[in-house]
């Protein structure tokens, strides 16, 4: 109720009919993105606590037993999510009917492209250049692209291009 109805602490309507905030900017969150990824966050770590780590995970006798993911399947995946984000980050517009609209779900895209491909190109830089092993290292870059999808949805109304870089 406090973020998503547009009448709580955190975002309503002043007595001029401006959007404020009892305790400085008002939120902007752009489809609820904010709210949903908070959520998700807090029963994600809720869930590792509760279930804990997996038996032998941790044991240097039992590493070698725990290998890696498919590159291939990582990859797509990321792929499929970021398509996915289309049609969540523009639909979240909910019309294309006036010329404003179709501009705002197109400035959405535009930032929904930029933010991930920025940040997936830092992730796989800082990889392969600064932080060691100095490896080129796809799964970092995959990462990467996730968090900048992540970071841009619930401002990706409301800032321009250049800022989602």
């Amino acid at each position: 109720w406090w973020g998503w109805s547009g009448n709580g602490w955190l975002a309503h309507s002043n007595e001029k009919d401006e959007f404020v905030s009892s305790i400085g900017p008002a939120l902007k969150d752009f489809a609820g993105s904010g709210l949903v990824h908070m959520v998700g966050g807090i029963g994600a770590i809720v869930g590792a606590i509760v279930v804990g780590p997996r038996f032998g995970r941790w044991e240097p006798s039992k590493e070698a037993e725990f290998e890696g993911h498919s590159m291939p399947f990582c990859v797509l995946g990321t792929f499929f999510l970021w398509f996915g984000w289309y049609g969540f980050n523009p639909g979240s517009t909910l019309s294309m009917s006036t010329k404003d609209a179709a501009n705002l779900a197109g400035i959405v895209a535009v930032n929904t492209t930029l933010s991930p491909c920025i940040a997936g190109l830092l992730v796989f830089f800082l990889r392969a250049v600064v932080l060691p092993p100095r490896l080129l290292d796809v799964g970092g870059f995959c990462n990467g692209i996730l968090a900048g999808l992540v970071s841009i949805t619930a401002g990706c109304g409301f800032v321009k291009p250049w800022e989602a870089i």
